[in-house]
Protein backbone atom coordinates (compact mmCIF):
# COMPACT_ATOMS: atom_id res chain seq x y z
CA UNK A 1 0.00 0.00 0.00
CA UNK A 2 2.81 2.50 0.71
CA UNK A 3 4.85 2.41 -2.84
CA UNK A 4 1.03 3.06 -4.04
CA UNK A 5 0.98 6.28 -1.96
CA UNK A 6 4.48 6.99 -2.20
CA UNK A 7 6.52 7.25 -6.09
CA UNK A 8 9.20 5.37 -4.43
CA UNK A 9 8.92 2.47 -1.79
CA UNK A 10 11.94 3.08 -0.16
CA UNK A 11 10.62 6.97 0.83
CA UNK A 12 7.95 5.53 2.94
CA UNK A 13 9.85 6.24 6.33
CA UNK A 14 11.94 9.52 5.27
CA UNK A 15 8.73 11.25 4.04
CA UNK A 16 6.17 10.13 6.85
CA UNK A 17 8.68 11.51 8.78
CA UNK A 18 9.53 14.76 7.09
CA UNK A 19 5.84 15.56 6.66
CA UNK A 20 5.07 14.62 10.30
CA UNK A 21 7.83 17.11 11.84
CA UNK A 22 6.91 20.00 9.30
CA UNK A 23 2.92 19.71 10.60
CA UNK A 24 3.76 18.56 13.79
CA UNK A 25 6.44 21.13 14.40
CA UNK A 26 4.51 23.94 13.07
CA UNK A 27 1.50 23.22 15.51
CA UNK A 28 3.52 22.32 18.32
CA UNK A 29 5.81 25.69 17.24
CA UNK A 30 2.49 27.74 17.35
CA UNK A 31 1.16 26.48 20.66
CA UNK A 32 4.72 27.28 22.80
CA UNK A 33 4.42 31.37 21.37
CA UNK A 34 1.52 31.14 23.92
CA UNK A 35 3.06 30.19 26.76
CA UNK A 36 3.98 32.38 29.91
CA UNK A 37 7.71 30.74 29.95
CA UNK A 38 10.22 32.80 27.86
CA UNK A 39 12.49 29.72 27.78
CA UNK A 40 9.47 28.20 25.85
CA UNK A 41 8.11 30.99 23.76
CA UNK A 42 11.97 30.56 22.18
CA UNK A 43 12.02 27.03 22.12
CA UNK A 44 8.59 27.48 20.14
CA UNK A 45 9.95 30.37 17.80
CA UNK A 46 13.05 28.19 16.75
CA UNK A 47 10.46 25.00 16.32
CA UNK A 48 7.89 27.25 14.25
CA UNK A 49 10.94 28.14 12.21
CA UNK A 50 12.44 25.21 11.47
CA UNK A 51 9.24 23.31 10.63
CA UNK A 52 8.57 25.95 8.34
CA UNK A 53 12.22 25.31 6.72
CA UNK A 54 11.25 21.58 6.26
CA UNK A 55 7.89 22.93 4.80
CA UNK A 56 9.48 24.84 2.17
CA UNK A 57 12.28 22.22 1.07
CA UNK A 58 9.00 19.56 1.08
CA UNK A 59 7.86 22.22 -1.48
CA UNK A 60 10.87 21.73 -3.69
CA UNK A 61 10.14 17.95 -3.38
CA UNK A 62 6.53 18.36 -4.09
CA UNK A 63 7.64 20.48 -7.16
CA UNK A 64 9.92 17.59 -8.62
CA UNK A 65 7.23 14.82 -7.76
CA UNK A 66 9.29 12.80 -5.35
CA UNK A 67 6.93 12.59 -2.77
CA UNK A 68 4.01 10.76 -3.98
CA UNK A 69 2.98 8.46 -6.53
CA UNK A 70 0.50 10.68 -7.91
CA UNK A 71 1.24 14.19 -9.67
CA UNK A 72 -2.38 14.86 -7.65
CA UNK A 73 -1.56 14.32 -4.67
CA UNK A 74 1.82 16.30 -4.91
CA UNK A 75 0.16 19.33 -5.64
CA UNK A 76 -2.50 18.95 -2.53
CA UNK A 77 0.62 18.85 -0.63
CA UNK A 78 2.05 21.72 -1.87
CA UNK A 79 -0.88 23.84 -1.00
CA UNK A 80 -0.76 22.93 2.42
CA UNK A 81 2.97 23.66 2.79
CA UNK A 82 2.65 27.07 1.14
CA UNK A 83 -0.10 27.80 3.98
CA UNK A 84 2.08 26.41 6.52
CA UNK A 85 5.12 28.64 4.92
CA UNK A 86 3.05 31.73 4.36
CA UNK A 87 3.89 31.06 0.23
CA UNK A 88 -0.36 30.45 0.21
CA UNK A 89 -1.14 33.28 -2.49
CA UNK A 90 0.54 32.03 -5.77
CA UNK A 91 -1.07 28.63 -6.86
CA UNK A 92 1.10 25.69 -5.97
CA UNK A 93 1.63 25.14 -9.92
CA UNK A 94 2.77 28.48 -10.62
CA UNK A 95 5.68 28.15 -7.93
CA UNK A 96 6.22 24.69 -10.26
CA UNK A 97 6.16 26.17 -13.36
CA UNK A 98 8.93 28.74 -12.24
CA UNK A 99 11.15 26.30 -10.75
CA UNK A 100 11.09 23.94 -13.62
CA UNK A 101 12.08 26.94 -15.49
CA UNK A 102 15.39 27.18 -13.51
CA UNK A 103 16.20 23.74 -14.05
CA UNK A 104 15.27 23.63 -18.25
CA UNK A 105 16.60 27.05 -19.06
CA UNK A 106 19.61 26.82 -16.67
CA UNK A 107 19.43 30.02 -15.82
CA UNK A 108 17.99 32.10 -13.21
CA UNK A 109 14.46 33.08 -14.53
CA UNK A 110 12.65 36.09 -13.00
CA UNK A 111 9.49 38.05 -14.17
CA UNK A 112 10.28 40.95 -11.16
CA UNK A 113 13.63 42.25 -11.28
CA UNK A 114 14.22 43.42 -8.16
CA UNK A 115 17.40 45.11 -9.17
CA UNK A 116 16.02 47.15 -12.03
CA UNK A 117 12.93 47.85 -9.41
CA UNK A 118 15.25 49.42 -6.75
CA UNK A 119 17.19 51.22 -9.02
CA UNK A 120 14.24 52.92 -9.88
CA UNK A 121 12.37 53.62 -6.94
CA UNK A 122 12.85 56.73 -4.75
CA UNK A 123 16.11 57.12 -3.70
CA UNK A 124 14.74 56.85 0.18
CA UNK A 125 12.81 54.03 -0.44
CA UNK A 126 16.41 52.31 -1.79
CA UNK A 127 17.96 53.43 1.18
CA UNK A 128 15.60 51.50 3.70
CA UNK A 129 15.65 48.88 2.05
CA UNK A 130 19.69 49.07 1.76
CA UNK A 131 19.36 49.82 5.53
CA UNK A 132 17.09 47.04 6.51
CA UNK A 133 19.73 44.72 3.86
CA UNK A 134 22.28 46.10 6.08
CA UNK A 135 20.48 44.87 9.52
CA UNK A 136 20.18 41.32 8.50
CA UNK A 137 16.16 42.12 7.59
CA UNK A 138 15.26 39.74 4.24
CA UNK A 139 14.15 43.35 2.64
CA UNK A 140 14.15 41.72 -1.15
CA UNK A 141 12.24 38.67 -0.20
CA UNK A 142 9.73 40.27 1.46
CA UNK A 143 9.45 43.03 -1.57
CA UNK A 144 8.71 39.85 -4.03
CA UNK A 145 6.23 37.96 -1.08
CA UNK A 146 4.04 41.33 -1.20
CA UNK A 147 4.62 41.73 -4.84
CA UNK A 148 2.67 38.62 -5.44
CA UNK A 149 0.24 39.95 -3.23
CA UNK A 150 -0.37 43.25 -5.19
CA UNK A 151 0.59 41.36 -8.70
CA UNK A 152 -3.48 40.48 -9.21
CA UNK A 153 -4.38 44.31 -8.79
CA UNK A 154 -1.76 46.60 -10.22
CA UNK A 155 -1.66 44.16 -13.72
CA UNK A 156 -3.56 44.47 -16.67
CA UNK A 157 -2.38 40.21 -17.55
CA UNK A 158 -5.43 38.26 -17.45
CA UNK A 159 -3.78 35.24 -16.31
CA UNK A 160 -2.53 37.27 -12.93
CA UNK A 161 -6.00 39.05 -12.82
CA UNK A 162 -7.69 35.73 -12.41
CA UNK A 163 -6.20 35.43 -9.26
CA UNK A 164 -7.56 38.26 -7.78
CA UNK A 165 -10.54 36.47 -5.76
CA UNK A 166 -7.69 33.81 -4.92
CA UNK A 167 -5.16 36.28 -3.11
CA UNK A 168 -8.67 38.11 -1.66
CA UNK A 169 -9.81 34.83 0.06
CA UNK A 170 -6.12 33.98 1.28
CA UNK A 171 -5.14 37.74 2.49
CA UNK A 172 -8.98 37.49 4.69
CA UNK A 173 -8.62 34.00 5.97
CA UNK A 174 -4.92 35.05 7.09
CA UNK A 175 -6.11 38.19 8.39
CA UNK A 176 -8.94 36.58 10.38
CA UNK A 177 -6.10 33.72 11.82
CA UNK A 178 -3.75 36.44 12.62
CA UNK A 179 -6.58 38.90 14.56
CA UNK A 180 -7.42 35.79 16.12
CA UNK A 181 -3.72 34.82 17.17
CA UNK A 182 -3.65 38.90 18.19
CA UNK A 183 -6.93 38.73 20.80
CA UNK A 184 -4.85 36.18 22.36
CA UNK A 185 -1.46 36.94 22.53
CA UNK A 186 -0.27 39.97 20.76
CA UNK A 187 3.54 38.48 21.61
CA UNK A 188 2.44 35.07 19.83
CA UNK A 189 2.31 37.19 16.56
CA UNK A 190 5.61 38.67 17.25
CA UNK A 191 7.06 35.61 17.84
CA UNK A 192 5.44 34.03 14.61
CA UNK A 193 6.89 36.45 12.25
CA UNK A 194 10.66 36.06 13.85
CA UNK A 195 10.13 32.36 13.12
CA UNK A 196 8.81 33.09 9.79
CA UNK A 197 11.95 35.59 9.35
CA UNK A 198 14.04 32.89 10.14
CA UNK A 199 12.96 30.80 7.46
CA UNK A 200 13.61 33.48 5.27
CA UNK A 201 16.96 34.13 6.22
CA UNK A 202 18.04 30.17 5.63
CA UNK A 203 16.59 29.91 3.02
CA UNK A 204 17.94 33.01 0.91
CA UNK A 205 21.67 32.37 2.80
CA UNK A 206 21.33 28.55 1.05
CA UNK A 207 19.80 29.85 -2.16
CA UNK A 208 22.49 32.77 -2.32
CA UNK A 209 25.35 30.13 -3.06
CA UNK A 210 23.90 27.53 -5.21
CA UNK A 211 24.53 28.95 -8.61
CA UNK A 212 26.55 31.37 -10.62
CA UNK A 213 23.97 31.17 -13.30
CA UNK A 214 23.16 33.68 -15.26
CA UNK A 215 20.14 35.65 -14.24
CA UNK A 216 17.24 36.78 -16.54
CA UNK A 217 14.19 38.85 -16.18
CA UNK A 218 10.94 37.52 -18.66
CA UNK A 219 7.64 39.10 -18.52
CA UNK A 220 5.36 36.02 -19.30
CA UNK A 221 6.18 32.27 -18.38
CA UNK A 222 6.50 31.69 -22.14
CA UNK A 223 9.48 34.60 -22.02
CA UNK A 224 12.56 33.05 -24.43
CA UNK A 225 16.51 33.80 -22.74
CA UNK A 226 19.11 35.41 -24.87
CA UNK A 227 20.77 32.08 -26.30
CA UNK A 228 23.95 33.20 -26.11
CA UNK A 229 26.04 30.58 -24.79
CA UNK A 230 25.70 26.64 -24.99
CA UNK A 231 23.78 26.06 -21.66
CA UNK A 232 24.51 22.31 -21.78
CA UNK A 233 25.03 20.13 -18.46
CA UNK A 234 28.97 21.11 -18.11
CA UNK A 235 27.64 24.76 -17.71
CA UNK A 236 25.03 23.23 -15.32
CA UNK A 237 27.47 21.33 -13.44
CA UNK A 238 30.31 24.11 -13.50
CA UNK A 239 27.77 27.08 -12.72
CA UNK A 240 26.25 24.92 -9.63
CA UNK A 241 27.53 24.41 -5.90
CA UNK A 242 26.47 21.51 -3.25
CA UNK A 243 26.89 24.16 -0.24
CA UNK A 244 26.57 21.77 2.34
CA UNK A 245 26.00 21.91 6.14
CA UNK A 246 29.06 20.26 7.03
CA UNK A 247 31.28 17.63 4.81
CA UNK A 248 32.32 15.90 8.05
CA UNK A 249 28.92 15.14 9.96
CA UNK A 250 26.51 14.79 6.36
CA UNK A 251 23.99 14.18 9.03
CA UNK A 252 23.54 17.74 9.73
CA UNK A 253 22.25 18.44 6.34
CA UNK A 254 18.97 16.87 7.27
CA UNK A 255 18.33 20.12 8.88
CA UNK A 256 18.01 21.40 5.65
CA UNK A 257 16.32 18.36 3.75
CA UNK A 258 19.86 17.79 2.00
CA UNK A 259 18.74 20.61 -0.33
CA UNK A 260 22.12 21.37 -0.12
CA UNK A 261 23.32 18.51 -2.30
CA UNK A 262 23.04 20.77 -5.30
CA UNK A 263 25.15 19.63 -7.81
CA UNK A 264 23.16 15.73 -7.58
CA UNK A 265 19.54 17.26 -7.29
CA UNK A 266 20.57 19.22 -10.82
CA UNK A 267 22.58 15.60 -12.04
CA UNK A 268 18.94 14.00 -11.62
CA UNK A 269 16.27 16.08 -10.60
CA UNK A 270 14.03 13.31 -9.67
CA UNK A 271 15.88 11.66 -7.35
CA UNK A 272 14.38 12.40 -3.61
CA UNK A 273 15.86 14.39 -1.24
CA UNK A 274 16.88 11.26 1.29
CA UNK A 275 18.92 9.61 -1.57
CA UNK A 276 20.95 13.01 -2.36
CA UNK A 277 24.36 12.23 -0.27
CA UNK A 278 24.59 9.13 -1.32
CA UNK A 279 23.94 9.97 -5.00
CA UNK A 280 26.31 12.85 -4.22
CA UNK A 281 28.97 10.09 -2.93
CA UNK A 282 28.60 7.95 -5.76
CA UNK A 283 28.93 10.64 -8.82
CA UNK A 284 31.37 13.14 -7.08
CA UNK A 285 33.40 11.16 -4.54
CA UNK A 286 35.15 13.06 -1.70
CA UNK A 287 37.11 15.76 -3.48
CA UNK A 288 34.62 17.16 -5.48
CA UNK A 289 35.51 21.00 -6.35
CA UNK A 290 31.50 22.15 -6.33
CA UNK A 291 31.55 21.35 -2.64
CA UNK A 292 31.36 24.80 -0.66
CA UNK A 293 30.99 23.70 2.80
CA UNK A 294 28.76 26.62 4.80
CA UNK A 295 31.58 27.53 6.78
CA UNK A 296 33.40 29.00 4.14
CA UNK A 297 29.86 31.29 2.83
CA UNK A 298 29.66 33.16 6.12
CA UNK A 299 32.40 35.83 5.78
CA UNK A 300 31.06 36.58 1.73
CA UNK A 301 27.67 36.23 3.44
CA UNK A 302 28.03 39.00 5.78
CA UNK A 303 30.68 40.91 3.24
CA UNK A 304 28.32 41.59 0.44
CA UNK A 305 25.16 41.90 1.87
CA UNK A 306 24.26 44.97 0.16
CA UNK A 307 26.26 44.22 -3.23
CA UNK A 308 24.14 41.43 -3.92
CA UNK A 309 21.38 43.27 -3.37
CA UNK A 310 22.12 46.04 -6.23
CA UNK A 311 25.04 43.87 -8.13
CA UNK A 312 23.98 42.05 -11.44
CA UNK A 313 27.00 39.71 -10.85
CA UNK A 314 27.16 36.92 -8.65
CA UNK A 315 30.86 37.25 -8.22
CA UNK A 316 33.42 34.37 -8.59
CA UNK A 317 34.71 31.26 -7.13
CA UNK A 318 38.26 30.41 -6.78
CA UNK A 319 39.27 27.22 -7.40
CA UNK A 320 41.44 26.27 -4.26
CA UNK A 321 41.74 28.07 -1.03
CA UNK A 322 40.05 28.50 2.72
CA UNK A 323 39.05 31.81 1.03
CA UNK A 324 38.16 30.60 -2.28
CA UNK A 325 34.50 31.83 -1.47
CA UNK A 326 35.22 35.44 -0.12
CA UNK A 327 34.50 36.84 -3.98
CA UNK A 328 31.59 34.80 -4.30
CA UNK A 329 28.73 37.61 -4.12
CA UNK A 330 26.22 35.57 -4.44
CA UNK A 331 22.57 35.56 -5.68
CA UNK A 332 19.29 37.42 -4.03
CA UNK A 333 15.38 37.42 -4.84
CA UNK A 334 15.81 33.69 -6.12
CA UNK A 335 13.28 31.90 -4.15
CA UNK A 336 11.57 29.09 -5.29
CA UNK A 337 8.57 30.28 -2.88
CA UNK A 338 7.79 33.56 -4.71
CA UNK A 339 6.03 32.39 -8.40
CA UNK A 340 7.58 35.83 -9.60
Amino acid sequence: MSAQIYRYADGRIANSLAIAYALGGFAGGLAMLFASNWLINIAGTLLLGHAMIIAAYLIHEFAHGTIFAKPKHNEWAGEVASWLCGSCYAGFQDLRKKHMRHHVDRADVITFDTKQFLNSCPGWFRKLVLAAEWAYVPAVELIMHYYVILLPFITSNEKHRANRGKVAVTLLIRAVLFGLMAAVSLKAVVLYFVAWSIMLTVLRFTDAYQHTYDAFAVLEDGGKIPDDKQRDRAYEQMNTFSNVVSVRWPVLDLLLLNFAYHNAHHEKPVAPWYRLPALHQQLYGDAYNQVLPMHLLFKSFHQHRLRRVIDDNYGVVEPAGAHRADGFYGAVGVSFLTAV
